[in-house]
């Protein structure tokens, strides 16, 4: 028996974004794609998926020519190497980069046979995209010039995919959408994990410092301006509203809309967001010496941070978001409910008492 409400296709619905977005799906049936179900009580159909793996697009074009969905949310991502498995850099490609021009080409081929298309393609880029050190605001036209970093780079290609096979659609308005750092109790990445001192490795030291409540301390490079750098954050919660919200409205007659988005109000500086955190500050020579830290502790096992996460650790990149404001009118309010600073504050509430020092 065909569902009555309009079908939604989610893909990484098993993530933390993903599982947070699902209770606000309630007027929608969802098709959930992942490597494992979400570890939620919602009601949902799930279809076990790998897109890193290059025949995954007919199957998923079956199953968008099959289901006739609405609207393809993308949020299939490896973010974490070390919480995820996924620790070969190809591997991780084939499934951020190649995995969104897959699903891309699923809804392009689905659109050209049917007779009601799919009319949302939902993209979650990256304010890493902009790359690590922008010396004024990023606007959505700003260069994008992620490095280093993979997970960076993969959101910034994935990001050109989208823009690149936008046109190609037909009649789907495409949105990519490039948040700041995701903050809330929920989250875990990079940079909040830095501020929580969460020690975050595989190894069983690692185990043995998370069982004692140990906490890495914050380190920073010597010199003013690092802790005068500027920063921003968006609560998971209001990202997943954002989604929602885009779903529930009517398509953009443009083919595509580009939003930056981050919390309401002013950015918080790095300096801030350590005294919020509670977090002991270690101050190193410079950038080397952070590396070569960084380098320690990941080659133990004991931080998940890889050393080529210091330019986003270092640097300063702030977006402007004017346009989600007027994208969003009257009830921009009601969809980004946080202010940065209360949106990071969520996210380090629960950090762990006891501070550790950078070798122990």
């Amino acid at each position: 028996m065909e569902s009555a409400k309009p079908v939604v296709v989610v893909t990484g619905i098993a993530g933390n974004l993903g599982t947070r977005l699902l209770p606000l799906l309630g007027d929608f049936s969802v098709i959930g794609v992942d490597l494992n179900p979400p570890q939620a009580d919602f009601s949902l159909q799930f279809e076990r998926l790998d897109l890193g793996d290059e025949g995954c697009t007919r199957t998923l074009y079956e199953l968008l020519r099959d289901t006739r969905p609405v609207a393809v949310v993308h949020l299939a991502f490896v973010i974490d190497p070390v919480r995820t498995g996924v620790l070969d850099t190809e591997r991780m490609w084939q499934i951020n980069v190649a995995g969104t021009a897959r699903v891309m080409e699923a809804v392009t081929e689905t659109n050209r046979a049917a007779e009601t298309p799919i009319r949302q393609f939902i993209f979650p880029s990256s304010v890493s995209a902009y790359g690590p050190s922008l010396p004024e605001p990023a606007t959505e036209e700003s260069v994008l010039a992620a490095h280093t970093l993979p997970y960076a780079v993969h959101k910034k290609q994935s990001d050109e995919v989208v823009q690149q096979r936008a046109p190609a659609l037909r009649g789907c308005s495409v949105y990519i959408l490039r948040p700041h750092i995701f903050a809330g109790a929920s989250v875990e990445n990079y940079l909040l994990g830095a501020f929580r001192g969460t020690v975050n490795g595989k190894s069983a030291r690692a185990e043995r410092m998370r069982s004692a409540g140990k906490r890495l301390p914050c380190m920073m490079p010597r010199g003013k301006q690092y802790l005068d750098h500027k920063i921003q954050f968006v609560h998971v919660d209001d990202m997943a509203r954002l989604i929602a919200h885009i779903l529930h409205r009517d398509p953009e007659a443009q083919r595509l809309t580009v939003l930056n988005v981050a919390g309401r109000g002013e950015p918080l500086t790095f300096g801030r967001c350590i005294e919020m955190a509670q977090a002991k500050l270690v101050r190193v020579p410079g950038k080397w010496a952070m590396r070569l830290a960084l380098e320690f502790l990941w080659k133990r096992g004991i931080s998940a941070i890889p050393p080529e996460a210091l330019p986003y650790m270092t640097g300063e990149y702030i977006m402007n978001t004017d346009r989600l404001r007027k994208f969003l009118g009257g009830e921009y309010e009601s969809v980004m409910r946080f202010t940065i600073e209360d949106a990071f504050a969520d996210g380090v509430r629960s950090a762990p008492d006891t501070p550790v020092a950078a070798g122990s």
